[in-house]
């Protein structure tokens, strides 16, 4: 039996990679220090003799028994109210964080992911996205300190692949939804749901003319394993093109939420805050023969049903 460790393993991305390589018939070790994850996340899992867990700071030194084939780091604050306010722990998990795994992917033989993220391209001057582009990021901005934590990962896990000879791939993952989203992470969809369903006004920054991405997590499992075990070392995104805007999901989200109290409320527009936001996805497809498959109306769905419950 193969043996994975996920970071951020307590977290809403990291769970469902657990879930994954679990119902793959691997050994799972999850590791979280809890600052955002929840064990609610993961209970279903603990009494699974495949499914161990650590509750450790990988900031601090890592130290995992036996052998591993696979380190996933997915550990890091990853919404704009999390990282506003632990930004510290933001830069240590990215920076710190990142060197601990890769020695001990050094020292396991084992083959590293990490996961990046779309903001390493900042407030894009280049539509869509594509992976050779090098963005258009504020380093000392509010959002620098994840824009660039990630931006660090992603040359150090470069660097001990071309100094130590590491497999290492770098996923770069645009926006994100699905079940065991934080009602509370800041995030536009959870907050439009959340708000939506209690009958209040959705917060909609600026003039709600910005575009997103959402990609259904079941898609971006899929697309993180096909990466995982490809070849392939160089940035990949992995995301949905299918774009829209802030105005037209918001009100998405109140005719499927279908409360008659939900309007639109606007607020100034965060600093940095990126205008337009599309993955292409052209390498995903070529080299992992990998599309999204759910529509944004059918993983809407399924998300309002986790929402409806935890509200």
């Amino acid at each position: 039996m193969k043996k994975v460790l996920i970071t951020g393993a307590a977290g809403f991305l990291g769970s469902h990679l657990c879930d994954r390589f679990i119902a793959d018939g691997y050994s799972v070790i999850g590791m979280d220090n809890l600052i955002t994850g929840s064990m609610d996340n993961i209970a279903h899992l603990m009494p699974l003799e495949e499914f161990t867990f650590y509750h450790h700071d990988v900031s601090q030194f890592v130290h995992v028994p036996d052998e591993l084939d696979y380190i996933l780091h997915f550990a890091s604050p990853a919404s704009p109210i999390d990282y506003l306010k632990m930004p510290i722990q933001t830069l240590k998990v990215g920076s710190l964080g990142t060197h601990n795994l890769l020695g001990l992917a050094k020292a396991k033989n084992a083959r590293f992911m990490i996961a990046s993220t779309s903001e390493v391209y900042g407030d894009p001057l280049v539509h869509p996205q594509t992976e050779d582009y090098w963005g258009n990021v504020n380093p000392i901005g509010p959002r620098g300190v994840y824009d660039e934590a990630k931006r660090f990962q992603e040359a150090m896990t470069m660097a001990y692949h071309t100094y130590h000879g590491i497999e290492t791939r770098i996923v770069r993952i645009f926006n994100t939804y699905g079940p065991r989203m934080r009602v509370n992470d800041g995030r536009v969809l959870p907050a439009f749901f959340s708000q939506a369903i209690r009958g209040e006004g959705l917060t909609v920054f600026g003039d709600g003319q910005q575009t997103r991405s959402f990609c259904y997590v079941d898609d971006l499992v899929e697309g993180i394993v096909r990466l995982l075990k490809s070849d392939y070392h160089l940035p990949v995104n992995i995301g949905n093109p299918s774009e829209v805007t802030i105005n037209e999901f918001a009100q998405e989200i109140i005719d499927l939420v279908g409360n008659s109290k939900a309007h639109l409320i606007n607020k100034p527009l965060p600093v940095d805050d990126p205008k337009q936001r599309r993955p292409d996805i052209t390498k995903a497809q070529t080299i992992l023969g990998w599309s999204p498959k759910v529509s944004r109306a059918e993983g809407l769905k399924r998300t309002f049903g986790y929402f409806k419950e935890v509200v």
